[in-house]
């Protein structure tokens, strides 16, 4: 159930499942262009998404590409908090720039952190300094990706015909595959990006008059990006009103020689929204979007039937979303506000380091304690 702006308590309704859907195949797209797709006019679908933004259902975020950025460490957190700690901790965590997802879970950890750093210094600096130092943290396990595979821009409602899909992406703007390779984005794109990820549908006018660039200039530099596949969209519905609202995520191992093989195949199935090769003993790690809690022992039934090499070593069921995509969400999975994704920075865990790296150059005097 959910509360629309008209006051009127209800569920979304099957034209609002299917802008959901042409904004996730087409998130720019002008009004006019999404309401032809859908046989309406362009004022019904624009006060339609503005009613479906107001509360809170529906939301579309952009950010770089992790391989657009400079050299990048996916990193998944397990963090344990004392009893009673749990949301004061969560909260602290939420606002840091660069942790992406947030998830209070089930089972042998409390929060499940997705972040992004620089390199493995800053990484460690992270756990070291400000999870380790962080009130309320007991303990926290580390996993880096070495692949990501697949993630949650790629899911879509699968609402459209292939005639709908055909006059979103148009004559001339073909959907292109998606390529390990690119170019790291320069520092004049990413603070357009920045603008543009407090609202991904401003016009390119708009845009304009925010960067002191000329309209061409953006659409120019926006067109480059994208046909680069430099950016990221999301078009993202609350989870209570999905019909996908239970989200599971599974640690597995695999044979190492057959894991790419593997991980491209599962990364295919409807149900899956992120799969990551791990550094760790546990190699991949799997995140599912299914109708229903009874559906979790089937799913893990049906996918190692059908890949009887994965074997599935733990999974957690996500009892509160509280970060997505760098957007902060209630329980039920409704959008509350955006944390501007960025480079994580922090002076008092880089002062903590700088006293750590200076007590390591100093040598222990003899006799001292510990020094022999």
């Amino acid at each position: 159930m959910s509360r629309f702006g008209n006051g009127v308590v209800g569920v979304l309704d099957e034209l609002d499942y299917l802008l959901v859907t042409a904004l996730q195949v087409a998130p720019r797209a002008d009004w006019q262009t999404v309401g032809e797709a859908l046989g309406l006019d362009a004022s019904t679908v624009a006060r339609r998404w503005a009613r479906l933004t107001r509360a809170g259902n529906a939301w579309i975020s952009v950010h770089p590409a992790v391989r657009a950025q400079a050299p990048a460490v996916i990193a998944y957190i397990e963090v344990d908090c004392a009893a009673g700690r749990l949301h004061e901790v969560a909260a602290e965590i939420a606002e840091d720039p660069h942790v992406f997802n947030l998830e209070h879970v089930s089972g042998g950890r409390d929060l499940l952190v997705t972040a992004v750093f620089a390199d493995q210094a800053e990484l460690a600096r992270y756990v070291g300094f400000r999870l380790g130092a962080l009130d309320g943290v007991a303990a926290s396990r580390t996993q880096v990706a070495t692949t990501l595979h697949t993630e949650g821009s790629r899911w879509r409602l699968d609402r459209l015909t292939e005639e709908q899909r055909r006059r979103l992406a148009g004559p001339d703007r073909p959907v292109p595959a998606r390529s390990a390779g690119g170019r790291v984005l320069e520092e004049r794109d990413l603070e357009l990006v920045r603008v543009l990820s407090e609202d991904p549908r401003q016009s390119a006018a708009r845009l304009a008059e925010r960067t002191g660039l000329s309209p061409t200039t953006v659409r120019r530099r926006l067109d480059r990006l994208e046909a680069e596949q430099a950016l990221v969209y999301r078009c993202e519905v609350a989870r209570a009103l999905s019909g996908w609202p239970v989200s599971v995520s599974l640690w597995a191992t695999v044979p190492q020689s057959r894991a790419p093989w593997l991980a491209e195949r599962i990364s295919a199935l409807r149900e899956i929204r992120m799969c990551a090769s791990l550094s760790g003993p546990y190699n991949l790690l799997l995140a599912a979007w299914l109708r229903s809690v009874d559906d979790i022992a089937p799913f893990e039934s049906r996918l190692t039937e059908r890949f009887p090499e994965l074997v599935v070593t733990d999974r957690v069921l996500t009892l509160w979303s509280m970060k997505l995509g760098g957007h902060l969400l209630d329980p039920r999975g409704r959008h509350l506000r955006a944390v501007p994704l960025g480079r994580w920075s922090d002076d008092r865990s880089e002062a903590s380091e700088a006293a750590l790296l200076d007590r390591l150059r100093t040598p222990r005097r003899p006799g001292s304690p510990g020094g022999g």
